[in-house]
């Protein structure tokens, strides 16, 4: 009988160990960093997601133990040139491998080509959706083409004539000098 396991309490080993998935589908509003980032629209909008265990090497001493994450979302982000709305899809295809502790964990990130996580007994792998897919966020959202033409000037035509015109100060200074 395979065991029944939580995305929000997962005990990593175990899942491994039984080459279990997990799979899920989610409003927006259970992800509260993405959906900041949407300023709040689209929360009931749909974020998927699913996960694999393995064991890797299982007759090795100490065996390795990865979980393959795939999750996808469509967040309803602001075009950074016309500040309109504009839907971003997100995609997420990783592989983690979990060690013993969070020092083994820095260490060894640094020069594996996969990302490297602490194994724990009850790890939130939701939170780890959430953020891949932040990670995952391009820096500055935008339309391919955007739905209105997008002004690119900075100076209004009125801007010359706001202020009057003053005199050359050195223009002053001159007049000055000539009247003594």
């Amino acid at each position: 009988m395979k065991k029944e396991f939580s995305a929000r309490h997962l005990d990593v080993k175990a899942f491994a160990e039984d080459g279990a998935h997990l799979a899920g589908e989610d409003p927006l509003r259970s992800h509260p960093r993405l959906l900041q980032e949407t300023e709040g629209r689209g929360a009931s909008l749909p974020v998927t997601w699913e996960a694999d265990g393995e064991l890797r090497n299982p007759r090795h001493v100490q065996p390795g133990i990865w979980i393959h994450l795939r999750a996808n979302a469509v967040l309803p982000l602001t075009c950074q040139r016309c500040l309109r709305p504009v839907d971003v899809p997100l995609e997420v295809d990783r592989s983690f491998r979990f060690v013993g502790d969070e020092d083994t964990a820095a260490n060894e990130d640094e020069e594996a080509e996969e990302d490297v996580l602490a194994l724990g007994r009850s790890f939130d792998l939701l939170a780890l959706v959430e953020d891949e897919l932040l990670l995952s966020m391009p820096l500055a959202p935008m339309h391919e083409t955007c739905p209105e033409p997008v002004k690119l000037s900075a100076e209004d035509e009125d801007f010359g004539s706001a202020e009057p015109a003053r005199e050359n100060p050195f223009a002053q200074l001159a007049g000055r000098r000539t009247r003594h």
